[in-house]
């Protein structure tokens, strides 16, 4: 029998992370046209409401239900707007390990949102449901994706060289192309140990029902 992630909402003092709903697509396509997510990610340039719906209704689902990961909208506690997206994929429920990624809209990266939205899933991964590694893949040049790896207490453990693709603008206007090499960062339970005091300063950093 195919083990599954639960419907599930976690919050923490600044955030809540939530399942996608149809609300989202608005503030999703927009965030995904983003030059940065188009930089770094295989999101389809450009990234229209359809494909915003597509992935809100039908990939998301299909993800939760085959066991293979979670998405969730990250959005602001007080505004709800829609902060970023965090992704649970590859997940082997054997060995209790997924790979984690996030994605922040534009308007609100500098603020520490992604390693707090990071960190509250990796708490709930290992407290709630009893995971035992967490991995993390950046792009070799993406160093706002590290230093959150790093902020949440993740070791990096090496290099797949040649291994990711990211994308250039051309002189035309279009992307290409450019094979880099993947930096490879995991977390294990023991590594929590002061990531939550360090980020938000006090214990319950987070809550999930």
């Amino acid at each position: 029998m195919t083990s599954t992630f639960p419907n599930i909402s976690i919050s923490t003092e600044r955030l809540v992370l939530r399942p996608l709903d149809e609300d989202d697509v608005p503030a999703l396509a927009e965030m995904m046209n983003d030059e940065q997510v188009a930089a770094w990610t295989d999101v389809p340039q450009p990234f229209t409401e359809s494909g915003a719906r597509h992935w809100i209704t039908d990939y998301a689902p299909a993800e939760r239900a085959s066991g293979r990961g979670l998405d969730l909208a990250v959005t602001e506690f007080l505004t709800q707007r829609l902060v970023g997206v965090i992704q649970l994929t590859k997940t082997n429920w054997h060995i209790r390990a997924t790979e984690l990624s996030y994605i922040i809209a534009p308007w609100a990266r500098g603020e520490g949102y992604a390693s707090e939205a990071a960190l509250a899933t990796a708490q709930w991964l290992f407290g709630d449901q009893k995971f035992e590694r967490i991995e993390l893949r950046t792009a070799a040049d993406n160093t706002a994706s590290q230093q959150v790896a790093q902020k949440i207490g993740c070791i990096s453990e090496g290099v797949l060289r040649n291994a990711c693709i990211a994308h250039v603008r051309t002189e035309d206007g279009t992307w290409a192309d450019l094979r880099t090499d993947f930096i490879v960062w995991s977390l294990l339970p023991e590594d929590l140990e002061g990531a939550g005091e360090e980020l938000a300063g006090s214990d319950g950093f987070t809550s999930w029902n």
